[in-house]
């Protein structure tokens, strides 16, 4: 149970909630040097090669040993074992960013695969050290924890390792499902992401036909023209429909690939592989979606009641969730001025937040240009501690991209400040894992109300952050609810384009309520979003996520925690060495309550009961 060298830090699905426009101006390209120069630097090829040597010295000298050492030295065997694997994390991390900055290019797709078979190769002489880790006897290991004040300090890393003991299997049946993942799911993630990447949407505007990305084609689904909308909506249904069956065909293989593995390590249900991963119970995990489904009428449905009044229409169609409301200006926002709106709402809270988080604007950290070929969304990378996080986003220069760099931004400062516990502490379990995202999305959006004293403009504005929740809490779970219905429906046979359609139809029609008439070419819609391929059941850490930060973000307001923003801060160098309930004690929440759930949703139904004041 290695820690994965695949893509980890936090992806967000902006293209189901895109801006329109693109800036006229130069916006940043992040510089990857900072890793390696080139994907044939002589630095990377030689730190392939000792990573190789070291790892095969440290099979040769520990392999069937790990019960005979003392504390002391099993501390020593875990430095080295970190110091090796953070090796390989920064070669994938360097493959995976160029490979992200342009997946069209075949030499990209090429070096990324050669990383993955070769890492993979060298991560085969390390497997045996968290297999055998995790044989050993709880006695032997405390006794071991108790003797060294040295290994105490991976105490929560080895509790953590040791929540997959259960699922473990032998260690051939491991070292193959290792060895065989870049010709399994990881040659199913790349076929998609590449397929995406090349794919051209045809989009009919005034009597011309463009082939456009699918990020810019998404992007349209915004625009203020609703004949621009349906044609966007028409050209992504035909380019994804026409490829149906290779996506299809893709879903229902990991799908089953998934079962297949679940099956031998006797997890009892699909999500509880995720949810072991994230720390997090199943019953914590119910609890949210539960909480949340139970609230689409005061929520989704009543909103886009609204909406569809708004907009002077019987019904809303799929085309118009995001579609600007009337008296919203399209306005282009530069990314200086963004720059300054996120970091002057960082610094308000706290000034070392808002300069951990300058320091990706000075340097080139940051990857905004919108070119064909770049993954769509954005996202949060954080590569190794011996370097720093890289962000991507497409930034088109609306109110929703400034939030999307806020809530990428949070990830970046949350990367930096739990950098300090080393390679295999300081990434947190997606449920975790957006705290400081959407805390400094939340941040940002109330400095930026607060100012608006036009109350029209104040009213599009809490608006705007309705539907941005709703995309966060409601469109994810129901994501969520897609994902167990499609991979429960998989065990009984291979799934048909069509009745893959019909699931996605039955959890949009249930979340989004009866303000919307679908067509039928919503059907394939499914198939753009790349967390059911690369991350199956990730999606609910976004809604946890938020949840968790209406809550947090509540007490923060009621002034009721001394030296809220220094236990903030602590709760984000913890990285992963604590679990939810040790990072809530502080500010007396408990994620496991389901009142805890309800008061965050309670902070989006408050939104709309304000809505509807100002509605008359």
């Amino acid at each position: 149970m290695t820690l994965p060298h695949g893509f980890s830090g936090a992806f967000r699905d902006t293209a189901s909630r895109p801006g329109a426009g693109t800036p006229a101006e130069t916006l940043p390209e992040w510089d990857l040097r900072d890793l390696y120069p080139s994907p044939t630097d002589p630095a990377l090829i030689a730190d392939l090669d000792k990573a190789e040597a070291d790892a095969r010295a440290f099979e040769a000298a520990n392999m069937g040993k790990l019960a005979t050492l003392g504390g002391d030295v099993l501390e020593a065997a875990l430095r080295e074992y970190e110091r090796i694997e953070e090796v390989l994390g920064r070669v994938m991390s360097y493959a995976q960013l160029l490979f992200s900055g342009d997946a069209t290019d075949a030499e990209n797709g090429r070096f990324y695969q050669t990383m993955q078979e070769r890492v993979t190769a060298i991560g085969s002489h390390l497997l045996f050290f968290t297999l055998e880790l995790n044989r050993l006897d709880d006695p032997l290991l405390e006794s071991r924890l108790k003797g060294s004040a040295a290994l105490a300090r991976w105490e929560s890393w080895l509790r953590d390792l040791r929540v997959f003991r259960p699922h473990q299997l032998s260690d051939e049946v491991e070292k193959l499902l290792h060895e065989k993942e870049v010709t399994g799911r990881a040659a199913w993630n790349r076929l998609f992401d590449e397929t995406v990447a090349h794919m051209r949407v045809p989009v009919t505007r005034d009597g011309r036909t463009e082939e456009l990305t699918v990020s810019a084609a998404l992007n349209l689904l915004s625009d203020r023209d609703r004949a621009v909308r349906e044609a966007a909506a028409a050209g992504v249904s035909k380019a994804f429909g026409d490829n149906i069956r290779l996506f299809s065909l893709i879903t229902n293989t990991l799908a089953k690939d998934k079962e297949i593995i679940d099956g031998w390590r006797h997890y009892p249900r699909p999500g509880t592989s995720r949810n072991r991963a994230n720390m997090v119970e199943d019953e914590v995990v119910d609890a949210l979606v539960s909480a949340v489904t139970e609230a689409y009428p005061r929520l989704s449905h009543r909103y886009y009641a609204m909406k569809a009044k708004w907009l002077g229409l019987p019904k809303l169609k799929h085309w118009d969730r995001n579609a600007p409301l009337p008296g919203d200006v399209d306005r282009t926002i530069p990314w200086k001025q963004a720059v300054d709106q996120v970091l002057a709402a960082y610094g308000a809270f706290s000034p070392e937040l808002a300069s951990l988080g300058k320091d990706f604007f000075d340097k080139p950290w940051i990857d905004a240009v919108l070119r064909p070929g770049k993954a769509s969304g954005a996202f949060a990378h954080p590569t190794v501690p011996s370097a720093h996080p890289y962000l991507l986003v497409n930034y088109h220069g609306k109110a929703r991209d400034v939030m999307t760099l806020a809530h990428e931004l949070g990830h970046g400062v949350h990367q930096r400040l739990a950098a300090h516990q080393g390679y295999l502490m300081s990434g947190t379990p997606l449920t975790l894992a957006e705290t400081a995202s959407v805390f400094g999305e939340m941040l940002t959006f109330r400095a930026l109300l607060d100012a608006e004293t036009d109350p029209a403009r104040r009213r599009l504005m809490l608006a705007s952050k309705v539907e941005d929740m709703l995309n966060t809490v409601v469109r994810q779970i129901a994501f969520y609810r897609f994902e167990t219905l499609l991979h429960d429906a998989r065990r009984k046979g291979e799934l048909s384009s069509d009745r893959i359609g019909e699931l996605w139809f039955q959890v949009q029609t249930e979340s989004l309520g009866p303000a919307f008439d679908f067509t039928p070419d919503y059907s394939v819609y499914w198939s753009y979003v790349p967390h059911f391929i690369h991350s199956p059941f990730y999606v609910y850490a976004y809604a946890f996520g938020d949840c968790l930060v209406n809550a947090l973000y509540g007490v923060y307001q009621d002034g009721q925690v001394p030296d809220f923003q220094a236990k903030y801060l602590d709760l984000l160098r913890a990285g992963g060495t604590l679990r939810h309930k040790e990072l809530l004690a502080p500010f007396g929440l408990d994620a496991s309550d389901p009142a805890f759930w309800k008061r965050g949703l309670d902070v989006i139904a408050g939104f709309i009961d304000e809505l509807e004041r100002a509605d008359g």
